[in-house]
């Protein structure tokens, strides 16, 4: 599917990184400075809350056991369903996405900071990097993308492989990011990286409002 970069407004920032790089750290600390930030993954939860249309037509397609008992979409039994059938794949796909992006794109448009971030895992992969004006990469390598996944989430090393292969290589999303941000230790130097970087994106949204 493709989205259309909104044409006006504040500058919107995509903010995207692997698995295990530190991404929702680095959006908390962007948050700290003020600065509002967007969840494409809450946007996924949010359209198939209970009482929700989307939920419906899900429950209908591929059957009530799709739902818990508390009303709740089975994330997992979804999961294995479209991870083995591309076909249903594509038509869940097709019915969320047009939702999901006007769920970020009302959330962009009520941005009231000086820039807005989009935070997305799969910013270049779905294509939701057309409604942004800037991309930042948090940038690690995947040795260490696995030990952080590993310690964070008691994952297995090869389940941790498999979501990284899954996604773009490293170097095309280094190669289409228009800045990094190492996420590299010291840790203790991430709020140094992050206002440094923060500088550069009032900068930029400065230019904007300036152009418009």
């Amino acid at each position: 599917m493709t989205f259309n970069r909104l044409s006006s407004g504040s500058l919107i920032v995509g903010l995207t990184g692997g698995i295990g790089s530190g991404k929702s750290t680095v959006a908390e600390a962007f948050r700290q400075l003020g600065i509002d930030t967007v969840d494409a993954d809450q946007a996924s939860r949010k359209v198939v809350e209970p009482g929700m249309p989307a939920l419906a037509a899900i429950a209908e397609h591929f059957g009530g056991e799709i739902i818990q008992s508390d009303g709740n979409l089975d994330r997992a039994a979804l999961r294995q369903i479209i991870f083995t059938d591309p076909v249903q794949k594509q038509w869940l796909e097709s019915l969320l996405h047009p939702l999901i992006r006007d769920w970020i794109v009302q959330q962009l448009q009520a941005s009231t900071s000086p820039y807005v971030i989009l935070e997305s895992p799969l910013l270049f992969e779905t294509d939701q990097y057309q409604l942004v004006d800037k991309t930042v990469l948090v940038d690690v390598p995947v040795e260490l993308q696995i030990e952080r996944a590993c310690a964070r989430d008691d994952n297995q090393a090869d389940q941790i492989q498999r979501i990284i292969d899954a996604q773009l290589p490293r170097q095309e999303k280094l190669s289409r990011a228009d800045l990094v941000l190492d996420n590299s230790p010291p840790l203790d130097s991430l709020a140094q990286r992050v206002a440094a970087l923060h500088k550069t994106l009032l900068s930029l949204a400065n230019n904007k409002e300036k152009s418009q």
